[in-house]
């Protein structure tokens, strides 16, 4: 089957990558994101990703432990690396080939990101794991995917959450909310519907770069995005 997308930005949060845990990494879930990440690369498919740090440490947070929020935010962005290392790792013990890059230089733990760095790898057949944010703070992982997204031309941002997709609210705690199939972005921000923080939304809608929002914790749903199965819910202009 042809896929949608050729050239995707799978962007996963930190706290993912904690499964059952209290912190930290479950290896069992970066075993499940490795092997549907394979799988789809094994379809033809280019996938950029970006995963956040939060499940190590996070800026925000930080701040109310009495770190400033510029070290808060470095932390954070040390922790994306981490969490980096941890998915190429398991996407090569799935028999993938995966290269971390980075915001700012820091050799010898990964190259630094650049546009024509990322080309040739793509072509090479090598899965690309952005991490360190943006490499400045004040901006969070969201920010991070849509940059990326943007630069590396991705066709879509593949938001892997816990639910399968954007809701009228909140579906853990009401159990009438409805999903959407699709939404614009203009309808997203004028329901307040917290999909992306507000710059990153900003960067994909005037960027026409789609955000499809999907359950990445149940096996397969990462194969039926791309094949256009109607999981989850997409927000385009």
């Amino acid at each position: 089957m042809a896929l949608k997308y050729k050239r995707v930005l799978l962007k996963l949060s930190g706290e993912a990558l904690m499964g059952e845990k209290k912190s930290g990494l479950d290896e069992s879930i970066l075993e499940s994101y490795a092997a549907q990440i394979k799988e789809i690369q094994d379809l033809g498919a280019q996938v950029g990703v970006v995963i956040g740090g939060g499940n190590i440490f996070r800026g925000l947070s930080g701040q109310k432990s009495g770190f400033d929020r510029v070290t808060g935010d470095y932390m954070g962005m040390l922790a994306t690396v981490i969490n980096g290392l941890a998915l190429q790792t398991f996407i090569s013990q799935a028999g993938g080939k995966a290269r971390v890059l980075t915001a700012i230089e820091m050799l010898p733990v990964a190259e630094r990101y650049t546009k024509t760095l990322t080309e040739t790898l793509f072509s090479q057949g090598y899965v690309l794991i952005f991490t360190f944010g943006t490499g400045n703070p004040f901006f969070t992982t969201d920010t991070a995917a849509a940059l990326r997204g943007v630069e590396i031309e991705a066709n879509v941002i593949l938001k892997g959450t816990r639910v399968d997709g954007v809701y009228t609210a909140d579906p853990e705690k009401d159990p009438r909310a409805l999903r959407y199939p699709d939404i614009t972005f203009e309808e997203a921000y004028n329901k307040g519907l917290k999909i992306m923080d507000l710059t990153a939304f900003t960067m994909c809608r005037e960027n026409n770069l789609p955000i499809l929002v999907f359950d990445m914790n149940k096996a397969g749903n990462l194969r039926k995005v791309l094949e256009g199965d109607g999981v989850g819910t997409l927000i385009h202009n």
